[in-house]
């Protein structure tokens, strides 16, 4: 079972590789956001995985703040270009 969750943490993680190249060259601020939530949830998704392969109870706790975390950057991009829409418009 133990190598079968690691082989799930590492195609997570190779969608974390992947989700990079689009944050990168992205060709808008919402496609580099989407990537960076997609990299996100797959981070949380390989630390929940560690924490049964390792049997540490912590590793919940910090799943937790990340999915925290990418829900306040979600709020604080849409804010930010709300805000730039107005000042244009």
């Amino acid at each position: 079972m133990t190598a079968y969750l690691l082989v799930i943490a590492l195609v997570l993680m190779l969608s974390i590789a992947i989700g990079l190249v689009r944050v990168a060259i992205g060709p808008t601020p919402s496609d580099r956001m989407m990537a960076a939530q997609l990299m996100g949830t797959s981070g949380i998704g390989v630390v929940l995985l560690l924490a049964q392969v390792v049997e540490v109870g912590g590793l919940v706790d910090v799943a937790l703040i990340f999915a925290l975390l990418a829900a306040v950057a979600v709020t604080a991009f849409t804010r930010r270009r709300a805000n730039e829409r107005e000042a244009k418009g």
